[in-house]
């Protein structure tokens, strides 16, 4: 099977070719290809698709093997590859994801995609959707209990669950011990991201991200689109930032325009290969 390494701000996943090449098990596929020791290597599987009503189709499975809805930095990546490979000249091209299409704007430089814009569409609030066990209208700032501490939370999703926890200091939590408890919270019936914040200014924040079956992640576009949008509804951002992640830099919008989230980010290309388990 030929895979491609493509990585966006340091979220790397494992991109197979749908369009020739043959998945039978892509979730036993994705916990073996992710292996950092025993595998090739990532934060999970990417399948590039055909697709009966966009351009093109995503399919993500988490390192654990579990399917996601959406990841951001994967629609920027698969953009780079589809160019980048001569499956579109489109400089603007469609993404059907399991939420929804996605609408995907193309900057080249020397014949290959360096940076793609992505419309995240609207942010999701009410909790029955997210989902959050939680009989609000919203959740921003909610109070839960966590180790026997009360821990403010803002719950949202971006095709994907989300919750927010803003903080003084994102280097000196303790992200594998809290980002698990939090994804496995009762509250979450689907488990969930799990982002936690700092605000540099309004219009500069700093997260760490723990990824939902895949644990802590050096990127997360969707969860630096819900962070920014629950930086809006807190009153500590702007609408338009730039978001510090430990793999690089996203710049997020928050249109009051549309209510359309925009995120734009690099696409990196690492290296191709040929995968044969034996």
């Amino acid at each position: 099977m030929k895979f491609t390494k493509m990585h966006g701000a340091g979220n790397d996943y494992v991109y197979v070719n749908g369009f020739v090449e043959t998945v039978e098990d892509p979730a036993s596929l994705s916990i073996a290809v992710s292996d950092r020791h025993f595998g090739i290597g990532a934060d999970g599987l990417v399948l590039i698709l055909p697709s009966e009503k966009e351009d093109f189709r995503m399919r993500i499975f988490n390192a654990d093997g579990s399917e996601a809805e959406m990841c951001g930095n994967a629609t920027r990546c698969i953009a780079k590859y589809v160019f980048d490979n001569g499956m579109t000249d489109k400089t603007s091209i469609t993404l059907e994801t399991l939420s929804g299409q996605k609408h995907l704007d193309l900057y080249i430089e020397n014949g290959i995609v360096r940076t793609v814009r992505v419309d995240m569409g609207e942010p999701i609030l009410l909790p029955k959707l997210i989902p959050v066990n939680i009989d609000e209208q919203r959740i921003v700032n909610f109070p839960i209990a966590l180790d026997g501490k009360k821990v403010n939370i803002t719950a949202l999703s971006m095709g994907n669950p989300h919750v927010v926890i803003f903080v003084d200091n994102v280097d000196a939590i303790d992200l594998p011990k809290i980002g698990q408890k939090v994804e496995h919270h009762p509250l979450f019936p689907k488990r969930t991201n799990t982002e936690f914040v700092q605000v540099i200014s309004p219009k500069q924040l700093k997260m760490r991200v723990w990824e939902r079956g895949s644990g802590e992640t050096l990127a997360c576009g969707t969860g630096a689109c819900a962070s920014t949008v629950a930086a809006v509804l807190t009153g500590q951002a702007e609408r338009n930032i730039t978001m510090e992640l430990a793999g690089g830099t996203l710049f997020i919008e928050w249109s009051e325009t549309d209510n359309h989230v925009y995120m734009t980010g690099p696409a990196t290309t690492v290296f191709e290969g040929d995968y044969s388990p034996t």
